[in-house]
């Protein structure tokens, strides 16, 4: 069938190539990717001549013969995206497509780009054999032609298309010409949750193609892991020889060999170097043995259950959008390792193949997903999906055909993925087929079929906590087949703005049930856009009326690519070797929690601390500890004891040499075991009077105002303290408008707790103490909270002893209790005793290690894209701030910033939040977790912040009345 004149006839007007359903016309069929052989390619790469035009037929095409004067067009660097090089701009959405939903059909208002580029072939071209023209990736759609001839048109914007130039090509003067559209039928299926971000984006290669060439082949290399034995066998469109000299290799090919070998995995990546020589090209492979397979109802890799320790990974720059260079793709692999992540869900689309190159040579497992998303349908009941109309079917093949054969050479690719949030459809049927006919080695995956028809894997998005036990346990209800598949999350951990939360108790159940094999963070890196006057750009910031505002940045790195507090809290919960044990009786129980390596690749280290300080350390001889088993050691004796001092061991696993990721030394996995608990200074029975004077109330070295205001310690000003409730909602407390829970931050405005109004009900001076007593209370309801303030003095310190009393039935959760008061602007370090040395919450703390710290204030702040609540440090023992020294036995958790959190709730970016010239301390003795609310569950109830009694004992003073030099960390 003629798929654009059946359109043409349908609708009545004359169809254009871009809103053709079809894949497009004149590419080679698909096939394997490799960086390099012996044949020559030349890269056209580099800046190209650029014309862009505000619908897809305001220009005619005489740019694309030779003699066309593009001298007065603009230039622009290929690979990129004309929107982010001064060319119209981008525009987020994460499900509602920018544009009527009327398939196939896009707007007139469709920017075309036109892209010019003149290039000549080098003096050692050979003049034999034909040449191809590759385009590794453009959005969304391009026609081409080179040297005035039309070579075809292609959609899948994150797919290789290749065209067959060689009878075209001149020695000097070729023209290439490529019009690309914004918008085209191919965008119906590409509503990925992303920047919109038309151009050339990935390289344009020409490849010259010798006669004998190797063309398509197909490594496999599978691993018998009873007889320790890999069987090679390397299918070819050509008759050849593939040689692996490690290994002592010499077949033809299509030819089946067994030999020993050692098995590749994501934590041992042993790749064997061979060669696929054919008359006319010597091909470089990497070969890694390994098998996958559905067994007893688990993933398994060379025959051993895994579990992934994942992320979500958009290709994201914050300068050139999706086109990413190899040093950008290696650091994230090397961040990812550095963190203990193991897998990698391509969301939603291939990657550029050279990200998977650095898998396989790394160590990641990877469910490779295809370019196709339809979201956008959901919004209309899924009326005209394009995965359940067949007219579309050709184009979702194309699309399964592209990636699989560009892909499967790689051993990183376990698992193959339909796409993404595309309903339920027969398209997605005749992909899973067509997969399956072409490659059995690996398993399938798709989400969006409840009925798990089509996958071998049962795998779901943020599921919650209970809901995943109860399949642990096997008790859930779905169809039989369903019931008997592993288990995947894959997405949780929405990783939006400060969190996510609840980590840790989603890591218990992946490593209590087999059946759930982990999962993947929702997701790698903040989308934000590099933005001259906000820092970092999101949705709207470009003046789209449609949008989905900052839900682009929800990564684990900011969009710098430094790690968030998320990242170092995910590493910490993920490690691959659990560390119990008392501190007491100096007993260390080790887990290797690793799927397939032993634990010889890491030492072990012991540091004593005394009052957050190491006062010795040693190493940890620890016995040579296969997967899935445990050792216990033994501590030596405890260095010191006695006294008041707090005492605790920290053990490390580190890595025992230098590796391709990361350095000898670089810690893998810690824990702190507690010896000795230490005692809370007690308070003195006695104390100072307080006395009025001059309209004022004067207590040791403090001053009051007659209403029981503290104004100053010493010489130190202090202002305005008093109770706080109120914290900067955060993209968690925040929650998302589809969620059908009303979010915390709505329930706290809601009930007014950003505006509480505090009254002064006693103040009350006794022989040896002061004691405010105040009401905190929201307008317009009943609800409160008595507190009371009874300072005392020794003399040179100040003591607070705060008790906060709820007033009514409070059904809202609390941001936050404690106090906050002003301090002028501090200059110099910030020291202190407890949690860090970043962030944590009550459900965000398993990465805070305890010891003294050092820092100053700016650098105590997390800077995510949207500002918000951020940089608490918990288990506070001690701080040093301004010239103000603050004591607690009750451990607070402790924030400093030159801004009150009234102005961090107002700023939409961060260059909105100005220092001022005091810096706001708070002090909380209770916290509402974070949770995962901006798309997945919300707060656990242990860690939500219910109005209870509560009490809080702090000591202010201005001499610093110990140090403990500089952090011990």
């Amino acid at each position: 069938m003629d798929l654009r004149m059946d359109l043409r006839d349908h609708d009545g007007n004359l169809d254009a190539h871009h809103e053709d359903v079809s894949p497009g016309t004149g590419s080679l069929p698909p096939r394997a990717w490799y960086a390099t052989s012996d044949a020559p390619a030349l890269s056209l790469n580099g800046t190209w001549r650029f014309r862009l035009s505000p619908t897809a037929d305001a220009e005619d095409d005489a740019f694309t013969a030779g003699h066309h004067d593009s001298e007065a067009w603009d230039e622009i660097t290929v690979p990129g995206h004309w929107v982010l090089q001064g060319h119209g701009a981008p525009q987020y959405t994460n499900q509602l497509y920018p544009f009527p939903v009327d398939p196939p059909r896009v707007p007139t208002e469709n920017p075309t780009g036109d892209h010019l580029r003149v290039f000549g072939l080098p003096a050692d071209w050979p003049g034999t054999g034909t040449a191809v023209l590759r385009f590794d990736g453009v959005e969304s759609c391009a026609r081409v032609w080179l040297n005035g001839t039309e070579l075809g048109d292609f959609k899948g914007s994150r797919l290789a298309h290749e065209f067959d130039v060689g009878a075209l090509l001149r020695p000097e003067g070729n023209v290439l010409a490529v019009r690309v559209h914004q918008w085209s039928a191919g965008s119906y299926l590409e509503d990925q949750d992303q920047w919109w971000l038309p151009g050339i984006f990935r390289d344009v290669t020409l490849l010259h193609r010798p006669e004998g060439c190797a063309g398509d082949h197909f490594v496999h290399a599978s691993y018998d892991h009873r007889a320790g034995t890999g069987t090679l066998r390397v299918d070819a469109n050509v008759q050849g020889r593939v040689t692996v000299a490690e290994l002592g290799i010499d077949v033809a090919t299509g030819e089946e060999v067994t030999v020993p070998v050692e098995p590749w995995t994501a934590e041992t990546p042993k790749l064997y170097d061979g060669v696929l020589a054919t008359a006319g090209e010597r091909v470089p492979l990497r070969i890694g043995f390994r098998t996958v397979a559905l067994e007893g109802g688990l993933i398994k890799v060379n025959g051993r259950p895994v579990l992934f320790r994942g992320v979500n990974r958009h290709e994201f720059h914050p300068e050139t959008g999706r086109a990413l260079d190899l040093d950008t793709m290696r650091a994230d692999v090397l961040l990812m390792k550095r963190h203990n992540i193991n897998a990698v869900r391509t969301s939603h689309y291939p990657p550029h193949p050279a990200f998977l190159d650095l898998c396989d040579e790394y160590g990641l497992w990877v469910v490779d997903e295809c370019d196709l998303e339809t979201h956008g349908f959901q919004a209309v009941g899924w009326r005209g999906n394009p995965v359940d109309d067949d007219r579309w079917t050709p184009a979702l093949l194309d699309r399964a055909a592209r990636m699989v054969e560009r892909d499967k050479n790689h051993p990183s690719v376990i698992m193959w993925s339909l796409g993404n949030e595309c309903g339920t459809g027969r398209g997605l049927t005749a992909m899973a087929e067509w997969i399956r006919a072409r490659d059995r080695s690996r398993l399938l995956h798709y989400e969006g079929d409840s009925s798990c028809a089509d996958t071998d894997v049962y795998s779901r998005m943020y599921a919650d906590h209970a809901e995943v036990e109860r399949i642990g346990r096997g008790e859930d209800e779905g169809p039989g087949r369903r019931r008997e598949l592993p288990f995947l999350l894959c997405e949780y951990g929405h990783a939006m703005g400060n969190g996510p939360g609840g980590l840790s108790e989603y890591q218990r159940l992946f490593e209590t049930y087999d059946r759930l094999q982990g999962g993947f963070i929702w997701e790698w890196i903040d989308h934000g856009i590099a933005h001259p006057t906000y820092g970092y750009a999101y949705g709207g910031d470009f003046g789209e009326e449609l949008h989905d505002g900052n839900f682009v940045c929800d990564g684990l790195l900011f969009p710098d690519r430094t790690p968030s507090p998320g990242l170092v809290e995910y590493k910490k919960v993920i490690e691959p070797v659990r560390i119990d044990g008392d501190g007491r009786d100096g007993t260390v129980l080790l887990t290797n929690l690793h799927d397939f390596a032993d634990l010889t690749h890491l030492a072990f280290t012991w540091s004593y601390e005394v009052d957050g300080v190491s006062v010795a350390d040693g190493a940890l001889p620890v016995p040579a500890t296969g997967p899935g088993e445990r050792a216990e050691v033994k501590l030596p004796p405890a260095p010191a004891r006695g006294g008041d001092a707090e005492t605790r061991w920290t053990v490390r696993a580190v890595l025992a040499d230098d590796t391709a990721w990361a350095a000898r030394g670089h810690v893998v996995a810690w824990a702190q075991l507690v010896d000795e608990a230490g005692r809370t200074e007690p308070v003195p029975p006695g104390g100072l009077a307080p006395v009025r004077e001059s309209g004022r109330i004067l207590l040791g070295p403090a001053v009051f105002d007659a209403r029981g205001t503290l104004l100053s310690l010493g010489n130190l000003e202090i202002s305005d303290l008093r109770l706080d409730v109120w914290r900067a909602p955060t993209d968690n407390d925040n929650g998302m408008p589809w969620r059908p829970e009303t979010p915390p931050a709505a329930q706290w405005r809601a009930l007014g707790l950003h505006r509480m109004q505090h009254r002064v009900d006693d103040v009350e001076l006794t022989e040896n103490a002061l004691t405010v007593r105040t009401r905190v209370a929201p307008a317009a309801s009943d609800l409160g909270l008595r507190v009371a303030y009874r300072w005392r003095s020794d003399g040179s310190r100040l003591l607070l002893t705060l008790r906060v009393e709820p007033e009514g039935k409070w059904q809202v959760p609390l941001p936050r209790v404690g106090i906050r008061f002003g301090l002028p602007g501090a200059s110099g370090p910030v020291r202190w005793f407890g949690g860090g040395p970043g962030e944590a919450y009550p459900d965000t703390g398993a990465a805070s290690l305890v010891g003294v710290w050092e820092s100053d204030v700016d650098a105590l702040q997390t800077p995510y894209v949207r500002p918000q609540e951020n940089g608490a440090r918990p288990g506070l023992r001690w701080a040093e701030i301004g010239g103000l020294r603050i004591d607690s036995g009750d451990g607070p958790a402790f924030t400093a910033r030159r801004w009150t959190t009234e102005q961090l709730d107002a700023a939409r970016h961060r260059t909105d939040l100005t220092p001022g010239d005091t810096v706001w301390v708070n002090l909380d003795i209770g916290r509402h977790g974070i949770g995962s609310g901006s798309c997945g569950p919300g707060v656990l109830p242990h860690h939500q912040l219910h109005a209870r009694p509560a009490t809080l004992h702090v000591a202010f003073s201005t001499a610093v009345t110990r140090g403990n030099g500089a952090a011990s960390h």
